[in-house]
């Protein structure tokens, strides 16, 4: 730790100050400037104590490299310049090395980064933490939810172009090592008016968007959507399209993030069937009717978009109409229908778009948790992560502001209560004397709110109870009776502001004085949007529906749970919510980050101070500073402490060797610091005031520089001497190397002299040696050449001897040959008159037929029925006979071949007949098999002796014994088996002990499931009910599978009389006990090799990798 402190800190080139702590002097104006100014140099971070700062810069900065986190990982607090890193890896160390649940609470309004914060927060845990296979497959899944999250749950506003509309917590689940298990998230408060209305400037909900800008046509047909956002009237115009912003681009994103956390397809699909169906509704509009009774009714202008809507959801359209224009109040045994005007129509479809949307938001966050919760379940760490609303003030103030800032009241009561129990339980641990520090207690305003009797909430709820007529102006009244004397509220009729003469308060608001300010609220929608009530009557029609996740949505609406009894209250919902949220917070370490937005424009390099201003008020930062420097405001470990200051004092500098605490007070008492401004704790010195800190490192910096120039003096001394020395030798070798070179040089010199002479003599001797073989050359080939010229003459006059001889010869044979010829003319010519034309042509025929079969003959082809070599046809006449004589040849040789064989041969062969009607062409494998011969009996269990007991424990004959992997239904890893297949059973045993572990008769045996692909796998369907189906289907994997599944497909048949049913598909079901779980095939590289390799994504898919 020594060694790290010496090379950076907090304090080290600092910019501005980097803690508030320290900041002299301490009032509001200061703090602003300091925060600007860090900002104008790119520092967004600040710390007060072990909270963070979080400034929005608006633009990418490079401090989230793979770099900065490996360079804050595992340092301490304050050892490096401030940074979320810093705050994360302290809290992610608590957890792991402290056996500590941690929380980190991050907080601001809309538009200061509290989103890009959590993210960062995670992305820093999932880098630090473990490896493999699985750990990154759950951190994978944690941080892939965010995107899902952010689309369903987050808008475009006026102050944020990606604003969470919902308060989220989640809570990541550890092992005892710090890797990743799993995770829990809660949502507070979708903020669903947004699916109906949307402020001027402002979008809805990312996710509409993003369909259709992403979806294809095929896609939109099928949800009934067309890509014109002017089509649907939920969508606000004005905003459709945000700059920076890819819809399409984002809506891949969120289909490739919803299949990495392990959405099935079909969930996915019901999903976007319901989003549509929300975006429908809008279109739906009503008009006026009078009845014969004189009450007005609503009808459907047009009846196509209700039409589309029921098609996707599954309803009957007549149900859905009824349920719009009529209401069924049921009271007792009493049922009284009422009919519904236009106004009260429009309330119904937009109340219903509303609980349709938040339903489904619940819902996702429920099959979110369902994939990313623990597997397992041994003693878990955990770290919860609160993205959270922050303190609203706008012009108009309602029920959602309302209920916002009381959750931030609440959080404020707790972030104060547990900063003053941390500084109190630090100076009890180091031995200080705790002193009574003075701040403002908010639990009187959250008493104001949530007080059960005369809260402001219990209130609301009352006059949303209460019979006879209720409004907004009565529960108002109430109000004015039962808080008019609260020093916290005011309103134009309460005691507090009767005398203020405040004319800026309005007769239907009321100001609450809030620990960041006051705020005014309008009372109007308060008791609609308490009470968010959806008719009976749409809930019942909404049961209806044929669409499973529809139906699931709106349990209410069963008519045989129908429940009388008031549903909550948002309120009452909401505050049972923050409860639970601040119990949970006060079990764990307390993590903060304060998010501030430095201008409403979302530019960069704008620091807006009045806007700043304001939200260090609200956030209550410098009540914070104060809480902290009340006491003592630095403290700081003995040895980071003595290794930084260490060079002030001659006794410990350069190295102390006695104990830490010793140096220090040796260092202060030889700096002669007054004994008020610090104080020794059990190991921590505690500075009082931050002016001595900045003393000290005024001094350390001088000291700093003073070492510096010693420093420089020394080095330019050693490299004065070192220069040189270098110099003194390079002149020693440069003189060595020349004295070298010049006596090569001379020895080169006498060397080229004595070659040359020496080649000269060679040369005159080897001349001369050359005349003389010249000279015998020539006599010896001029003897030669007269006897050539010799034996040529008597060859040619030979010769020609001959010739004339031959000649002779050949003349006499001529004329002999002819005379014969003109003989036999003569002889013969009165019998070919008549006949010897036809006598030819037979001659010819019989010769050329002759001619052919003897050819055939010659050029047979081999016995080999699978051999299509053929000789060709050499006339064109015998085309006919020369096919025939091909087809007789071929039946000859098949029946030659197939006399050769056994009857065991035979059932082989139609075995691979049969193994070829089933696979061919369907299943990748097959080609493989076709060379390899059936052996059935792979294990020989006979002879055997390991196998005694399996073979007396099988009566039957074994059709075939081979080892097979069998895949885990839990975590997809293989477990060897023997697999037997006999003429009534299919048997599976432990290859080790042998025993018999299942059992199953072939009637039992329904179905057998394979890929197309080049693996082994392959599914056993049991029948539903059997004895044999209790644990549900078996998934195996073979090197012989073409062999297994022909043996069982012709066992079964020969038995049961009936064909099995044989399925080839990349993706099937499987019964795992009560869970169906899809088995998929996909195309990958592997590590093993050729391996294909089978993994459990989640609860309801298995994944097998084929290479």
């Amino acid at each position: 730790m020594a060694k790290m402190e010496a090379k950076t800190s907090l304090l080290d080139n600092m910019i501005g100050v980097g803690d508030m702590v320290l900041l002299e002097p301490l009032n509001e104006d200061s703090f602003i400037n300091n925060l600007k100014k860090r900002f104008d140099h790119s520092e967004v971070y600040t710390y007060i104590g072990s909270v963070v700062i979080s400034i929005n810069p608006y633009r990418s900065l490079p401090i989230y490299s793979p770099e900065k986190v490996e360079e804050y990982r595992n340092r301490n607090f304050y050892e490096l310049s401030p940074h979320i890193f810093a705050l994360s890896d302290e809290a992610y160390r608590s957890l792991r090395d402290q056996d500590k649940d941690q929380c980190i609470l991050i907080t601001g309004e809309s538009g200061a980064g509290k989103t890009e914060a959590s993210k960062l927060v995670m992305s820093y845990v999932a880098a630090v933490c473990g490896k493999g296979a699985e750990v990154n497959q759950v951190k994978e899944q944690l941080l892939q939810s965010n995107p899902v999250l952010e689309a369903f749950g987050n808008a475009k506003t006026v102050r944020n172009d990606n604003s969470s509309r919902f308060g989220k917590y989640m809570d990541i689940e550890f092992d005892f090592k710090g890797d990743p298990l799993g995770g829990v998230i809660s949502n507070y408060l979708l903020e669903k008016s947004r699916v109906v209305k949307q402020p001027r400037g402002e979008r809805n909900f990312h996710i509409f968007y993003q369909i259709l800008s992403g979806a294809s046509e095929d896609f939109l047909c099928k949800l009934k959507l067309e890509r014109d956002f002017s089509r649907y009237n939920y969508l606000g115009l004005d905003s459709a399209r945000v700059n920076g912003v890819d819809d399409a681009a984002n809506f891949r994103t969120v289909r490739n993030a919803m299949q990495i956390v392990g959405f099935m397809d079909h969930e996915t699909q019901s999903i976007f069937e319901v989003v549509a169906a929300v975006l429908k509704l809008g279109n739906i509009e009503f008009k006026p009717e009078s009845r014969v009774n004189g009450l007005d009714e609503s009808k459907i202008k047009d009846k196509n978009e209700l039409k589309e809507i029921c098609e996707l959801t599954g309803i009957d359209q007549s149900v859905l109409e009824r349920a719009f224009s009529f209401r069924t109040v049921e009271a007792k045994q009493e049922k009284v229908s009422t009919t519904l005007n236009v106004a009260q129509a429009y309330y119904a479809r937009d109340a219903l778009a509303k609980n349709l949307y938040s339903r489904l938001f619940s819902w996702l966050v429920t099959r979110i948790n369902e994939s990313i919760k623990a597997q397992t379940k041994v003693r878990k760490k955990v770290m919860g992560v609160l993205d959270i609303y922050g303190f609203e003030i706008f012009e108009d103030n309602s029920f959602e502001q309302f209920i916002i800032n009381y959750c931030n009241e609440k959080l404020q009561q707790i972030f104060i209560e547990l900063t003053l129990k941390e500084e109190q339980e630090e100076y009890i641990r180091e031995g200080i004397e705790w002193t009574h520090i003075e701040y403002f207690n908010n639990a009187i305003i959250c008493d104001l709110i949530e007080n059960n009797q005369t809260g402001i909430l219990a209130m609301l709820d009352e006059e949303c109870l209460r019979p006879g007529t209720v409004t907004d102006e009565t529960f108002l009244e109430k109000l004015n009776q039962v808080c008019a004397t609260h020093q916290h509220f005011e309103s134009r009729m309460s005691k507090c502001s009767r005398f203020l003469n405040d004319t800026s308060l309005p007769h239907s608001c009321f100001r609450i004085q809030h620990y960041a300010g006051k705020v005014m609220y309008q009372v109007e929608g308060f008791v609609d949007k308490n009470n968010d009530l959806l008719y009976r009557d749409l809930s019942q029609a909404m049961w209806k529906a044929s669409h499973s996740l529809i139906k699931a949505l709106f349990p209410e609406g069963n008519p045989a749970k129908i429940n009388l009894k008031r549903p909550p209250t948002a309120g009452s919902q909401f505050k049972a919510s923050v409860a639970t949220l601040m119990k949970n917070l006060q079990t764990k370490n307390p993590n903060y980050i304060r998010c501030i937005k430095p201008n409403d424009k979302k530019a960069a390099h704008v620091f807006n101070d009045a806007l700043v201003c304001h939200q260090i008020r609200y956030l209550g930062l410098l009540e914070n500073v104060r809480v902290r420097r009340a006491g003592y405001a630095f403290r700081q470990a003995y040895e980071p402490c003595l290794e930084r200051y260490k060079m002030l004092c001659k006794q410990t500098w350069p190295h102390w060797r006695g104990p830490a605490r010793a140096g220090v007070e040796v260092l202060f008492n030889e700096l002669e610091i007054p004994e008020e401004e610090f104080s020794f704790g059990r190991s921590k010195i505690f500075i009082r005031n931050p002016r001595t800190l900045f003393k000290l490192e005024d001094m350390r910096k001088q000291r700093l520089e003073d070492l510096a120039t010693l420093i420089e003096k020394i080095y330019r001394g050693w490299k004065c001497r070192t220069r040189f020395l270098l110099m003194k030798k390079s002149q020693i070798v440069i003189a060595s190397w020349y004295r070298r070179y010049a006596q090569q040089k001379k020895y080169q010199k006498i060397k080229s002299s004595a070659i040359i002479l020496q080649s000269y003599i060679r040369g005159w001797k080897a001349r001369k040696l050359l005349r003389e073989l010249k000279h015998q050359k020539r006599c010896n080939e001029a003897a030669t050449t007269i006897a050539a010229y010799w034996h040529g003459t008597r060859a040619r006059r030979e010769l020609k001897r001959l010739k004339e001889e031959a000649r002779r010869k050949h003349a006499v044979a001529v004329i002999w040959a002819y005379w014969l010829g003109l003989k036999v003319r003569r002889e013969y010519r009165k019998f070919f008159r008549a006949n010897a034309g036809r006598k030819i042509y037979e001659f010819t025929l019989q010769r050329i037929m002759q001619k052919y079969f003897l050819e055939m003959k010659n050029k047979m082809p081999s016995l080999s029925p699978i051999d299509k070599n053929w000789p060709a046809r050499p006339y064109l006449f015998l085309d006919s006979t020369h096919k025939e004589l091909k087809r007789i040849f071929h039946l000859w040789r098949c029946k030659k071949y197939r006399d050769q064989f056994t009857d065991q041969q035979k059932l082989i062969y139609e075995e691979k007949l049969e193994a070829s009607e089933l696979f061919k062409d369907k299943k990748a494998l097959y080609p493989a098999s076709v060379g390899q011969p059936f052996q059935g009996a792979y294990l020989e269990i006979s002879k055997n002796p390991k196998y005694k007991k399996l073979k007396d424990a099988v009566d039957e004959k074994i059709i075939i014994a081979e080892v097979v992997n069998k895949i885990n239904r839990a975590n997809g890893k293989a477990t060897s088996r023997i697999f037997l297949l006999t003429k009534n059973n299919v048997l599976l045993a432990d290859q080790k002990s042998g025993n018999i572990k299942s059992e199953v008769p072939l009637g039992d045996v329904t179905k057998v499931s394979m890929s197309s692909q080049n693996d082994g796998f392959f599914a056993v369907h049991l029948k539903e009910g059997s004895e044999a189906a209790s644990k549900g289907d078996f998934l195996f994997s073979s090197d012989h599978l073409i062999e297994m599944a022909t043996k069982l497909y012709r066992t079964t048949l020969s038995q049961t009389k009936q064909k099995l049913n044989i399925e080839i598909s990349d993706e099937f079901l499987v019964q795992f006990r009560q869970d169906k779980v899809c088995v998929k095939f996909i195309q990958g590289s592997q590590k093993n090799g050729n391996i294909p390799t089978c993994k459990r994504k989640n609860n309801r898919l298995l994944e097998v990798a084929v290479p």
